[in-house]
């Protein structure tokens, strides 16, 4: 064996080091740390970094995350994207010169996510195509075009009487407990058989109705064309406050790449709180009901970021449904008030409708469409133009016969009628019509089809109407779904089948009904 001199040793081992180093840029790298002063409630106060921007993603030890909500001129106030039992006077925090992101892309479809996109349905990592900022800004007028598409919710009320469009932002408010979350679940589970791609935000909520509105979702609807993104309120604030601007990220994908898209935010009520208590910790002055004046910003340029695009951009569309809670039905407050002014109408639940079991719960008195018929199927349209005005005069003629007057022959017909629609327009959960049920049933309406019968039969034709179309009138069903037109011929088939249907069930329940 040869033995080396220290020398050749030494070669050696500076060749080695050599190899190491060899192609390495070696340059002197400086580095900013700030000190956490004092963190308490999911804000940190955090010194040292002056060059900070507003909303930079920031790196606490352990590896936990916030953001920089605001900048002050010694401090910046961070919210804290994790847990903060590990973060500490004196910890030491680092800017990584990014803002929030989250994934985007056809991998998160069918799985439910945090506003950071990491997996809460253990079905292991989510596949993303990229990772875009929660905070985008919304399409120019240049680049939108006409709102002229159904989004067909399957509710018959809301269909015939408050159309809603892809492209629209539609606000579902009223009391607490009055069904608003369920006419947005119907809306995403009637989107089963069609191309629209549906994002939940629940903010806020109890865990247990998160689980519900998943559990209605697998079982009645398409969840493999679903993101369910969970801000419960068992989360910190600042997941709930990014929560639904990461929604809106990931629905944008769809629009951006000509699809569609629907998104509903459960409820931004709860998110207004969110930020007024990130805000009063963060000693920003409050305003009117203790919220900052910057909420309305805060809303406005969340919801405006929902549009239908140009042509020239694929013609995509991102529709909204935001649903806000109100305190004994005071539209007027701060908030409510906001959210109607930013949105392109509402529907009005109403608390002694719901309690009187005439649900959908929709105040058709205060409820509204901006967009209404125009973006309506055009055999829908032809059908439903005088349903709205029937219906609140005979909530008005309702509450003069109660006390005994205007009893004439005119007025009877009309009180017989306006019975007939509220029958009609009362759905049950889970039980959407489609585009043609709801033509023949409104046609059928019109015609005076009902006006002979007992109220009850009413329910019974809607329930069973789908069923009798398809096996009477096959080829006009699919004529009708396919083309959202219909001629006079055609209206006059699905009358005639719908009275046939209703002479049926009427005569059933007499027999039923005979001793």
């Amino acid at each position: 064996m040869t033995q080396l001199s220290p020398d050749a040793i030494t070669d050696a081992w500076l060749a080695r080091s050599r190899d190491t180093v060899h192609g390495t840029a070696l340059a002197p790298e400086a580095e900013t740390v700030g000190i956490v002063e004092h963190v308490a409630d999911g804000i940190a106060q955090v010194s040292g970094l002056p060059e900070t921007r507003l909303s930079e993603l920031l790196s606490f030890e352990g590896g936990r995350l916030g953001f920089a909500l605001t900048l002050d001129a010694e401090t910046i106030s961070a919210v804290l994207l994790d847990e903060g039992d590990a973060i500490e006077a004196g910890s030491r925090v680092t800017r990584t010169r990014e803002v929030v992101r989250v994934p985007v892309g056809p991998g998160l479809l069918g799985r439910v996510v945090d506003p950071l996109g990491r997996p809460l349905d253990g079905k292991g990592p989510v596949t993303a195509e990229a990772h875009l900022p929660v905070e985008r800004p919304a399409p120019g007028i240049i680049e939108r075009d006409l709102v002229s598409q159904p989004v067909d919710t399957g509710i018959l009320i809301v269909d015939a009487l408050f159309a809603i469009g892809r492209g629209q932002r539609e606000l579902i408010i009223g009391d607490r407990a009055t069904g608003k979350t369920a006419i947005a679940i119907d809306t995403i589970i009637n989107q089963k058989n069609s191309d629209l791609a549906c994002v939940y935000v629940a903010v806020g909520q109890r865990t247990t109705a998160v689980k519900r509105v998943i559990e209605a979702v697998n079982r009645y609807g398409a969840p493999e064309r679903c993101i369910f993104v969970v801000a419960s309120a068992a989360f910190s604030s600042g997941l709930q406050w990014i929560a639904p601007f990461a929604g809106f990220t990931m629905a944008e994908y769809f629009r951006d790449h000509g699809q569609h898209a629907l998104i509903v935010i459960d409820d931004l009520s709860k998110h207004a709180v969110t930020h007024r208590e990130l805000s009063l910790l963060s000693r920003q002055p409050p305003g009117r009901e203790a919220y900052p004046g910057d909420i309305f910003y805060l809303h406005s340029r969340m919801l405006e970021r929902s549009a239908k695009l140009s042509s020239d951009l694929g013609g995509g569309s991102l529709t909204a449904l935001p649903i806000a809670e109100t305190d004994m039905g005071n539209l007027s407050a701060y908030i409510p008030t906001n959210l109607i002014s930013i949105t392109d109408g509402q529907l009005v639940l109403n608390s002694g409708l719901f309690a009187a079991n005439q649900r959908p719960a929709i105040d058709a008195g205060l409820s509204v469409s901006r967009v209404g018929g125009k973006a309506q199927a055009p055999a829908l349209r032809k059908v439903s133009g005088r349903l709205r005005l029937e219906y609140s005069q005979f909530l008005e003629l309702e509450t003069f016969t109660r006390f005994g007057g205007l009893s004439d022959a005119r007025v009877k017909a009309q009180i017989t009628r306006g019975e007939r629609i509220r029958a009609l327009i009362a759905q049950p959960r889970f039980s959407a019509l489609r585009l043609v049920d709801e033509v023949a049933l409104l046609a059928a309406l019109a015609d005076g089809v009902f006006d002979p019968l007992p109220v009850a039969v009413v329910a019974s034709v809607r329930s069973r109407i789908a069923a009798h179309l398809d096996s009477h009138l096959s080829e006009k069903v699919t004529a009708i779904t396919k083309t959202g037109q219909v001629d006079d011929q055609t209206l006059a088939l699905l009358v005639s089948a719908v009275r046939d249907l209703a002479q049926d069930v009427a005569a059933a329940s007499h027999e039923a009904a005979a001793p």
